[in-house]
Order: C-alpha cells, then structure tokens, then sequence
C-alpha cells in the first residue's frame, strides 16, 4: 500500500480505509452513446490494454451510463494479498464524476459500517442482495441504505464475483432513476460483468505479485525481477550509498528472552529504520539476523541526494529508536529487560553489483561488492568510537551544505580487508 494516503475530499471515509489514488476524467473518458454490443466488444479488446484498474473500472461506469443503464453509483472490491491490506476497492460516483482507489486494512472487518452492510454479506456469504430504497423496509434494512436513500437513490444491488480466499470480491450498483431500475437485458447486464471480473482476476494476481515481490524484494529489486531479470548474473553495476544497520547487545538480548519476544523487539527496530529508508526514497535489500542491508540508488537519486538521503534517513531512523525507548509500544516484553534500545549505523559510498546471486534455482536480488563489505567495517566501529551513525569520506565529499559542515571527524582508522586506513566521520 502506498504510505502517502490522499486526502478524500471532497467524499470522505471510515476509519481504517485509506484513499490511495483518484482520477476525474469524467463522461470525457467514455463515447456519449453505447450499445451493450459496443460495451462487450471493449471489454474483449480495448481494456486488456489498461493496466491499471481504477482507469479501466472508470471507463467502464462511463460506457456503461453512456449506454443508458442507468447506473449512478457504482463500487468494486477485491481481497488481496499483502502485509498490511486486506483488500482494495474502486468507488464511482457520476455525480461527483470521481472515482476512488482505496485500501482497507484488516480493522476495517470489524467496523460496523461493514458487518452492517449489505456488502458483509455478500463477501462473506455470497449472497444477492437487492433493495427497493424507495420503500421503508429497504431504506430500513442497514444504515447504509438510509444514507442512499436520502442522497436520492431509488435501488441498490450488490452481487458477488469470484471467491478470493475466504472472502468474495463483490461489486455494488445503485440508481438514482424514479421506480428503481430502467428496463434492460439483464442476461447481457450479467455477462458485461462476468467479462469486466474477468480483467479483475487478470488485475489482482498481477497486484499480488506486485505486493509479493515488494515486500520481500523492495520495490526497486521487485519492479526489477517482475520485468525480467530472473536469471543468475542479472543485473548490473551501480553507484550507490550503502547503509548497513545493526542492534547492539542482539545476543545478550536473545539469552533473556523468549523467540516470540525477541522477535516483537526486531520488529519494533527494523520497521523504524525500513520505514525512514523508504520515507528518503532509500531501498531496504535484506534483513540479516539483527543487521539491515540498504541502499540509495545515486543514478535514481542523484550523487549529492543519494547522500543527502541517507544521513537523513539514518538520523530519522536513530530519532524514531529513541523514540521508541522513550515510549515503549504495546506488545514488547517488559522494558528492563531490553531498555535502552540502541543500534549503529554505517554509510559508505562506491560501486556495487546490484543483481541476482546464489544458485540455479534459489536467487537473491541484492548488492554485493566491496563497497558492502566496507560498510560492515564501518558499521562496526560505531560501538569501539561510541557513535550511533558513522559514514566514510565518499559518503562526506557528496554531502550538501549544514550536512557537510555538521560531522565531526573521528580520525581514520584501519578497515579489515582495506589497504591502507579510511577516514571515518561521526553524524
């Protein structure tokens, strides 16, 4: 899910719904006339050329008004796979002519304005649902309803799709025409979106792969490896900052408490530090025991951003641990065993390998080089100097301004496997 949510108005959302992306194109994205002909033979041809659904799903309201269905509002939903969402959804509207992408999360479950729904139902159970709103049982039947009603709907059906997981996808209709829907085919109506849930499926395991390669990958490797490189050796040399982070006490820490808590405390760690990394347009490679392996990409970036971001990026990651140790957050064990919480952080700047390593048949799309095994030298100084964030020469020349001029020089030191000593700055 994308972390820079979108203010919804001028429609607004329940708790635990996030809107992601909105498009206004309006009746402009659509012919003015349709036949139910003209709507089946695009969905054949032309909408297997968008890739993205909240465009495809929009034309099609349009085309589908455009062909007098009578359709005012119309929603989609679908169930995904993915850490942090349970599902997205599409919402049109012709009268605000927005249509919405957005998340749910898995709290969104629980919330009454969804288990009051017609909707709960019909994902849940697979169930047909339709309401006559003009009358006082359907307006009366969920809160929802009443709200339609009261914004001039006269109908209101919800129809499932194909079952994903153990929820069904769905999608929901209303009209705003006096005495409810207009007279149509309704066989025709059902295999117009029979076809449209087929482009759906097409959508959602493209999506998943998508969230499967982003969360284990990183968005960069993942983008990478789902154009293609999938084969040993692809890939290809790049100037890069190298962030190497690591938990200091990680083995003390691991003796006094349980798996289950220890686990609780990385967690708490490595999403405070990949959350600052990604927030600086930084991506996480590997998390390796109590270390994390990342890199800002200087061609992405450019030299003196790709710096810039990743002093950044550590010093955000530094203040969100204090944070953290300040006010600790529900579900860790109780503080005197792991408090305070500290880590080091080493940045060195130079030429890695960014591609596929390893066997025929099990890969890693990571970084290799020695500008990473430098790093870890780096890295590994910040608890003998009593510095929490340490970085290399390469790391200072591409600094910009106060960045620059704040370090202190902590001397150079020997590196192990380097030639002759690296000067080494504190931040």
């Amino acid at each position: 899910m994308n972390r820079h949510v979108l203010d919804p108005a001028p429609r607004s959302y329940v708790s635990n719904i996030y809107l992601l992306d909105r498009s206004n194109r309006g009746p402009s994205c659509a012919p003015a006339r349709q036949s139910l002909k003209d709507l089946h033979d695009w969905l054949l041809h032309d909408a297997t050329q968008i890739d993205n659904v909240m465009l495809m799903f929009e034309e099609f309201m349009w085309r589908c008004k455009a062909a007098d269905l009578g359709i005012d509002r119309c929603t989609l939903h679908v169930g995904t796979l993915h850490p942090r969402v349970i599902g997205f959804s599409w919402v049109w509207n012709s009268q605000d002519q927005l249509c919405d992408e957005i998340a749910a999360d898995a709290n969104a479950l629980t919330q009454s304005s969804f288990t009051l729904s017609p909707l709960y139902r019909v994902m849940k159970e697979g169930e047909t649902i339709k309401n006559d709103l003009e009358s006082e049982e359907g307006r009366n039947s969920a809160p929802l309803m009443g709200e339609l009603a009261e914004q001039g709907y006269t109908a209101y059906v919800a129809m499932p799709l194909s079952a994903s997981g153990e929820m069904h996808n769905a999608m929901t209709f209303a009209t705003k025409t006096p005495g409810g829907w207009p007279s149509v085919d309704k066989d025709q109506i059902r295999s117009l979106i029979d076809l449209l849930a087929l482009h759906v499926e097409r959508h959602i395991v493209q999506r998943i792969a998508r969230n499967v390669a982003d969360t284990y990958l990183g968005p960069i490797a993942g983008q990478r490896v789902l154009d293609g490189e999938i084969r040993r050796g692809d890939g290809e040399a790049i100037k890069a900052v190298v962030l190497m982070s690591d938990m200091r006490g990680f083995t003390q820490l691991a003796d006094r408490l349980s798996g289950p808590e220890v686990t609780a405390i990385l967690n708490a760690y490595f999403d405070r530090v990949s959350a600052a990394v990604l927030a600086h347009g930084g991506d996480i490679l590997k998390f390796m025991g109590d270390g994390i392996l990342a890199v800002f990409d200087q061609q992405v970036l450019g030299e003196n951003a790709a710096a810039n971001a990743a002093v950044k990026a550590s010093r955000t990651a530094l203040a969100a641990i204090e944070e953290l140790n300040e006010a600790p957050i529900e579900g860790l064990p109780d503080p005197a065993f792991w408090q305070p919480l500290k880590i080091g952080i080493g940045l060195h700047r130079g030429e890695v390998f960014f591609g596929n390593v390893g066997g025929e048949e099990r890969l890693d799309f990571t970084v290799i080089g020695r500008a990473v095994n430098e790093t870890s030298r780096v890295e590994s100084l910040c608890k003998p100097l009593g510095r929490e964030l340490l970085l290399t020469e390469p790391v200072r020349e591409a600094l910009s301004g106060d960045l620059q001029t704040e370090l202190n020089a902590m001397g150079e030191h020997a590196l192990r496997g380097v030639g002759k000593p690296v000067a080494i700055f504190s931040a």
